[in-house]
């Protein structure tokens, strides 16, 4: 029987599953979708018994007939908050990343002396696992009382699995996001867990063994601690120096190899890697979503708004891509979308390639910010960037070689090396390298 190592990435919407084979070959696959529940404005959660029955349905999915599991790792969205009793069970739903009921606990955070507060080495975000706890703990303060402690939502997830492990766990990465971690002491930090008000699971390796799943058919499966979405994509992608840029809904920028220090508001993230280093993030929320929008408006299909850049320019058309605001750093939560100079030639097509610029200026701006080193080609991942013109347009606004490096299920893939560690197994994902493509001088950054 050959062996697979399984990879489950918990998302904000749904969840994907993946089998590897010791080749680093996905054999399997599959995804179940869940609604993000919104009981009232500017509030996220989901139920932890979803998550479970959505893997649930994707293992039922599977067809595994004639291999062995040797184990599962589990990728999580990162921050989020789920109270949980002694043996692990959800006392509620998770908080996850969007909600922003706790704005005001924020203030908390803003409030600390200098220097714990530049221990946190990142921006003060409402949606993290701090601020929603502290939100808990004063609009539910019965439910914060029965709770052993709070953990993140992979963590959560992974302990309706093994219900004998201790399940007040976690991994560096997904406690380093949460506004509770010390960056310098590469530990919990006293005075900001002591504002969310209830206790922090105990920090792991993320490829440590933690119990035994019972998996139907599959039957007893090792399970390791898991990590954080961005950073197992990270690590599924190898790369290891430079920068790796992930075009989505959302664009996330990624600078490994990061030296951890203080930093007083800063306008980028310091987050722990799923080993023992460090990647600094810029983050932006209006990525493909803002190309999405423009072709609704436009009524453009994806191939008509990429043959726009078939012409010589935007006709003067600029576009700024902030529907739904920013965290800071390239834009701020009040900057809006719009389109400037426009005039009575302006075309659709003018309209269209200002958008697909603008984005990929925005992508440049979040670059400046993390200050890369080196000359070696932008990693690209993600859906976005499958398309050559796509890819050249982000080698001209960042003034560098871009390659897009391609691997399937990258966070499933990365959790399924955790599981493969843990078990002292070696496994290293099928990536598919496509040609590094040269900025060209004559446009060069900004166009």
């Amino acid at each position: 029987m050959a062996d697979l190592l399984l990879g489950a990435d918990l998302g904000t919407s749904g969840l994907k599953l993946a089998a590897l084979d010791t080749d680093g070959a996905v054999v399997a696959e599959a995804e179940v979708g869940y609604p993000l529940e919104t009981p009232q404005p500017g509030w996220a959660q989901t139920p932890v018994a979803v998550w479970r029955s959505a893997l649930g349905e994707a293992l039922d999915h599977l067809d595994l007939a004639g291999h062995a599991v040797r184990g599962l790792g589990i990728s999580g969205q990162m921050h989020g908050a789920v109270l949980v009793d002694a043996s692990g069970a959800a006392l509620s739903p998770a908080l996850l990343w969007p909600d922003q009921r706790a704005t005001a606990q924020v203030e908390r955070w803003r409030s600390l002396p200098d220097d714990d507060r530049a221990a946190l080495a990142n921006p003060l975000v409402p949606g993290m696992t701090g601020p929603l706890t502290a939100w808990l703990a004063e609009h539910e303060p019965e439910l914060v009382a029965r709770a052993a402690g709070v953990l993140l939502p992979k963590d959560a997830l992974r302990a309706t699995l093994v219900p004998d492990a201790d399940p007040l766990v976690t991994d560096r990465s997904d406690a380093s996001a949460t506004l509770l971690w010390d960056v310098p002491a590469d530990d919990w930090s006293a005075p900001a867990v002591a504002l969310a008000g209830a206790a922090v699971p105990r920090v792991l390796p993320a490829h440590q063994v933690v119990g035994t799943a019972v998996l139907g058919a599959l039957g007893e499966v090792p399970v390791v601690v898991g990590g954080a979405d961005t950073p197992l994509a990270l690590l599924a992608t190898g790369t290891t120096a430079g920068l790796q840029v992930n075009l989505g809904t959302g664009a996330q920028l990624l600078r490994p190899a990061a030296v951890p220090g203080p930093a007083l508001d800063p306008v980028t993230h310091l987050y722990a890697d799923a080993a023992d280093g460090w990647y600094a993030m810029a983050a932006l929320q209006n990525g493909g979503l803002a190309w999405d929008w423009v072709r609704r408006v436009l009524g453009f299909g994806w191939d008509q708004l990429v043959a726009t850049l078939d012409g010589p320019d935007a006709g003067g058309v600029r576009f700024t891509p902030w529907l739904t605001g920013e965290r800071g750093g390239v834009a701020g939560p009040d900057d809006r979308a719009a389109w400037t100079g426009l005039h009575a030639g302006t075309t659709r097509a003018d309209l269209g390639r200002a958008a697909l610029e603008g984005v990929a200026d925005a992508v440049a701006a979040g670059a400046d910010l993390l200050d890369p080193a080196g000359d070696a080609p932008v990693v690209l991942t993600g859906g976005g960037v499958r398309t050559p013109a796509v890819q050249q347009l982000l080698a001209d606004a960042l003034g560098r070689p871009v390659q897009h490096v391609r691997v399937r299920s990258a966070s499933a893939t990365g959790a399924a090396q955790l599981a493969a560690r843990g078990v002292g197994l070696d496994l290293v994902p099928q990536r598919r390298l496509g040609p590094v493509v040269e900025p060209r001088v004559a446009l060069g950054p900004g166009r």
